[in-house]
């Protein structure tokens, strides 16, 4: 079998592997997809060498067929179609005991901590499993993640029907993050600088603005009739896209912080206090959060073949990220079984 692995100083090669039999409690997965996200190109900028193990296994966006099943393991079957949930926790931290297991002092982050998923079979526990129904694709099925991490951020802004939803940021985890919004009812509105993707958002049928633009007040203030948004989602990384995300935000408006900035942003807290405004952190996900994006990618609600740019074999995962890095890609994807 083949694994693509970072080896340090930048670098992602293809290497020849032997499959690991699934012990007790175990199943082993011929993946069929896996995708390529923001945090495996950190992790090849070296952004992590302190917490990855090389030659490390990237990936933790996948769909695939289990192909073996341990010891002990009677929920599932060899021919089962199945996700991946990539997140082990310890169950002895604060945070587990208070029943947050997703944030876990302690969090294996599978594909980063540990193996993941870029390799043509992977064994993982059967704890990790998500199931995925006949009729979804398992190219599409490969983008549950994701997408569970949009799920995720909308649930933890308690969005309602209606509310005015502002996405700062419309890479791929904001265009997620703007289809689970409308279809849990809010009116969007997605701000990105970048031309090629405001105008993907809206073959999307989503509403964008440059926030750029110099008339971005006027334009948050149309379309909220002067009250701002209701809920903002920052997704953009930049500390500017935090402080448009708080200063379009209502009176009692909640900003959720999505993306992960790479040094500590500023902070209007004035802007906070005046307006009671709301600040909440979003990180990963819970079961119930992939459960539902699996249920809205079998539904279409989010349109996964759309978002994918494209789909490159195994063999070609240094071009791939190369082209994810260009800005040029939505979502790619690796195809683990082609043969070249």
């Amino acid at each position: 079998m083949k694994a693509a692995c970072y080896m340090g100083a930048g670098t992602i090669e293809t290497i020849e592997a032997q499959p690991q039999e699934p012990a007790a409690g175990e199943v082993r997965v011929e993946v069929a997809y896996t995708g390529i996200c923001g945090t495996d190109l950190h992790i090849l900028h070296g952004a992590m060498d302190a917490r990855v193990h090389l030659p490390a296994v990237l990936g933790h966006e996948m769909a695939g067929t289990i192909a073996a099943v341990g010891e002990g393991v009677d929920a599932w079957s060899p021919g089962d179609r199945v996700t991946v949930m990539p997140l082990a926790w310890c169950g002895h931290c604060p945070a587990c005991r208070a029943g947050w297991q997703h944030i876990c002092h302690n969090l294996d982050f599978i594909g980063i901590d540990s193996p993941g998923s870029m390799q043509t079979s992977w064994t993982v526990s059967q704890d990790v499993l998500v199931a995925l129904p006949e009729g979804l694709p398992l190219a599409d099925g490969a983008l549950a993640e994701p997408t569970a991490v949009a799920v995720h951020d909308v649930r933890r802004a308690q969005l309602q029907a209606g509310e005015k939803t502002l996405i700062v940021g419309g890479g791929p985890i904001g265009l997620l993050i703007a289809c689970v919004a409308r279809a849990a009812g809010g009116d969007v509105l997605v701000l990105e600088l970048n031309e090629a993707r405001r105008e993907f958002a809206r073959s999307l049928e989503l509403q964008t603005a440059d926030p750029a633009s110099g008339d971005l007040a006027s334009v948050v203030a149309e379309w909220t009739h002067g009250g701002g948004a209701d809920v903002a989602f920052e997704v953009s990384g930049a500390p500017a896209g935090l402080d448009t995300a708080i200063q379009s935000l209502a009176t009692r408006g909640r900003v959720v912080v999505v993306a992960i900035h790479s040094a500590p942003p500023p902070v209007d807290l004035f802007r906070v206090f005046w307006r009671e405004l709301t600040l909440i952190g979003a990180r990963v996900y819970e079961r119930s959060d992939f459960e539902e994006a699996v249920a809205l990618l079998a539904g279409g609600m989010v349109p996964a073949a759309r978002l994918t740019t494209a789909i490159e074999p195994l063999g070609r995962v240094a071009e791939a990220f190369a082209e994810l890095e260009s800005g040029r890609a939505m979502k790619i994807l690796l195809d683990c079984q082609a043969q070249s």
